[in-house]
């Protein structure tokens, strides 16, 4: 997308430059990262920068309406409902494809979460891109005039809200095991809030504690909540000290219910130039003729799970609940970034922070998912390179 940047990239990168720009990061915490990182930025152009916001600011004016919990009350109903849930949510990930249309290329709307993603890690990756080749701090990650400072204080105050630290966790499901613990480290680091899982979180009366290192009990205030429900539920061997369905006295950093709310719960109602075709089951007239420009999906998973490609009569047949699956029309990936050896697709999450008191939310930075696969996602990248996360650069 950007001549300039690319071709002064392509140029300094050696396989040997990448394998020390992953060791720089695996020496941060002396723990190598689980997911691929990608070799590359994607250098964002202002023109799709501008698109990309108009894509962000549609799906936010959408999310604000006065009616939007109404709307989506039933994917409460469908799911789980946890009590005490604030006016709006604290997080956002906004997830485009780069794609084609009639010769242009046009961000495509692929999924929004009302959850956090990896806000800590992609402040890190950005930097550890730029020490490794410094001629990108031409360029940043962040969007709304942030820099790297702002931004983190950004996020410290949407995490702990004044809270003292140590009142303040990050909750999650045997954090050691996740793919996503790279993030848990930075955050613990740039913010101090300990990273606490929840078998280790108790309940008394209306209040939740945890044990610090040394053995003290610590009430807590705030949750930074990173659980996602559809994992909880699988893991019927983990022993629970409380209830998410419990009226406790705490605050949520990414109210649980709003993972459900904002979800592919809402792509149904979303129309326009950045958005796909998208049709909840239950309301589908007629099954397409052309089944092979669709994509079947349940509306509430992880990383991709339930996902069916391909798609026949039967599958749409053997749904029972029709109102847990949506039909969207596929959308062509714009193979778009040139790699050492042919072009390279790219998805484009946008991260926005909604602050307590804010009236809207703040869009801050992004993370990008690079492709040579028939779709974005681990299983069809295996054994490919200039793949996987990473992080678009704008012009500052």
């Amino acid at each position: 997308m950007y001549s300039k940047y690319r071709q002064l990239f392509n140029e300094n990168f050696t396989e040997d430059k990448y394998t020390n720009f992953i060791d720089d990061i695996t020496t941060d915490f002396d723990y190598e990262v689980t997911f691929r990182i990608g070799e590359t930025p994607f250098f964002i152009s202002n023109e799709l920068k501008k698109q990309l916001i108009e894509g962000c600011t549609q799906v936010i004016n959408f999310i604000k309406q006065d009616d939007f919990k109404t709307l989506t009350d039933r994917a409460l109903e469908l799911n789980r409902k946890v009590p005490n849930e604030d006016n709006h949510t604290t997080f956002l990930a906004i997830d485009f494809g780069i794609c084609e249309e009639d010769g242009e290329i046009v961000p495509k709307l692929i999924e929004v979460q009302g959850f956090p993603s990896l806000f800590n890690f992609q402040n890190h990756l950005s930097q550890k891109f730029v020490h490794h080749y410094p001629f990108l701090s031409e360029l940043t990650p962040f969007l709304s005039g942030l820099n790297s400072d702002t931004y983190l204080q950004l996020i410290e105050e949407a995490i702990c809200n004044n809270h003292p630290k140590e009142n303040v966790i990050l909750l999650e499901i045997e954090p050691e095991k996740q793919n996503t613990k790279i993030d848990f480290y930075y955050c613990h680091r740039d913010i101090g809030i300990p990273i606490v899982c929840v078998t280790e979180l108790y309940q008394k009366g209306k209040q939740l504690f945890y044990k610090n290192d040394k053995g003290v009990e610590i009430i807590v205030k705030r949750i930074y909540n990173r659980v996602i429900f559809d994992e909880l539920d699988l893991r019927t061997d983990l022993k629970l000290n409380f209830d998410f369905s419990s009226d406790v006295d705490v605050e949520w950093a990414g109210h649980p219910n709003w993972f459900f709310r904002i979800s592919k719960f809402i792509l149904p109602y979303l129309k326009g130039k950045y958005f796909i075709e998208t049709t909840l089951l239950s309301d589908l007239k007629q099954i397409p003729e052309d089944l092979e420009n669709y994509v079947l999906k349940p509306l509430f998973s992880f990383s991709g799970s339930g996902v069916i490609f391909h798609v026949k009569i039967e599958d749409i047949e053997a749904v029972k609940e029709k109102d847990l699956y949506i039909l969207q029309k596929k959308v062509n990936y714009k193979p778009i970034i040139q790699s050492p050896d042919g072009k390279v697709k790219a998805e484009v999450r946008i991260l926005a922070v909604w602050k307590k008191n804010d009236e809207s939310p703040t869009l801050v930075t992004n993370l990008v998912r690079l492709s040579r696969g028939e779709m974005i996602g681990v299983k069809f990248n295996k054994d490919k390179d200039w793949v996987g996360g990473t992080v678009g650069m704008f012009e500052k």
